[in-house]
């Protein structure tokens, strides 16, 4: 029966999960720093300048809304929170004085890990600044395959991100990674952006579901079924044994009542309180949901220790995994 073959892979991807997680989940949050007008033409997006989405149009942000993110991270436990910046990328200059102040005073409120998503990096030195300035983890998205990239922004290349990965690991920050499903791909695709982030030794993989926006290419694209969401997912665990797999954007309007079964298909990071632009169930309600499913989103005695093998130490990992058959 197909549906005893799809429950058979969901329970494997979860005893992979607790052989290498166990009932910790990573909680993250992001604040939109700088909305809209951006110059890139990613078909997904509604900041983008190249479409009529009506998204909202704002400047860096001052102190006050990163600060108060980090004080409602803080109160729901949440690890990280993000900056998150609408343009094509960061380069030397005012406005990176700008950022690294931001970062300086999240770290220095000691109430969440400083993150940021700031786009493409063209120099080692921006990366540089970025972690003296307490900067841990950088979220920047290959989005889909080498092979399908194309089809998602024709404005940089897939290797413009590659090469960002770069600067930003040879400066010591921590790599968020992942992509979207949903945008037309196939499952090879899917399989093969899996592959390409074990290979650059992603710390955190947030999987985002295309939550569809008018005005946008991809606006009348057919929703997942929420089964090929989760196995999904559990390919990503079956590839991806020590990462975060983190369940990000178009979580609630595409698995709607089957949200808690994320974690059964492997997933063991999730972003909490609103997206950029669209809005998520409340934090409350997520908190009480992994009370339910008896999980501890108290991350703070687990950090990036558990990740630091690049493609996670095939024979080792393996072996662990092999072994779960056995138990």
């Amino acid at each position: 029966c197909i549906r005893d073959s799809i429950l058979d892979l969901l329970s494997w991807a979860n005893r992979i999960r607790e052989q290498f997680k166990g009932n910790k989940i990573h909680l993250c949050s992001i604040v939109n720093a700088k909305a809209g007008a951006c110059s890139e033409n990613c078909s997904f997006c509604s900041q983008s300048s190249h479409y009529q989405t009506g998204s909202p149009k704002y400047g860096f942000v001052d102190p006050e809304p990163v600060s108060e993110a980090a004080n409602e991270a803080n109160l729901n436990n949440v690890t990280a929170v993000g900056l998150v910046a609408a343009w094509k990328g960061l380069n030397e200059g005012p406005l990176l004085d700008e950022v690294c102040d931001r970062i300086r005073e999240l770290k220095a409120s000691g109430k969440t890990r400083p993150d940021a998503s700031l786009g493409i990096i063209k120099k080692q030195e921006v990366a540089n600044r970025l972690k003296e300035a307490g900067l841990e983890c950088y979220g920047h998205n290959l989005e889909s395959s080498r092979r399908f990239f194309p089809q998602t922004c024709s404005t940089h290349t897939f290797d413009d991100r590659l090469e960002t990965i770069g600067y930003l690991k040879k400066a010591g920050i921590k790599i968020c990674s992942g992509g979207i499903i949903g945008m037309g791909e196939t499952r090879a695709d899917r399989c093969d952006l899996a592959f390409e982030l074990k290979a650059i030794g992603a710390n955190v993989v947030p999987v985002n579901i295309l939550n569809p926006i008018p005005g946008t290419p991809f606006a009348k694209n057919e929703p997942l079924p929420v089964m090929e969401i989760l196995k999904t997912i559990a390919c990503f665990r079956f590839i991806l044994p020590r990462q975060e797999i983190m369940i990000a954007g178009g979580r609630t309007v595409n698995l709607r009542d089957a949200q808690s079964m994320i974690f059964m298909a492997g997933a063991s990071a999730l972003m909490v309180g609103n997206y950029l632009t669209t809005l998520n169930q409340p934090v409350e309600k997520d908190l009480q949901m992994l009370k339910d499913l008896g999980l501890d989103p108290n991350w703070d005695s687990h950090d990036f220790s558990d990740q630091e093998e690049t493609g996670c130490g095939k024979e080792s990992c393996e072996a662990e995994i092999t072994s779960l058959a056995t138990d």
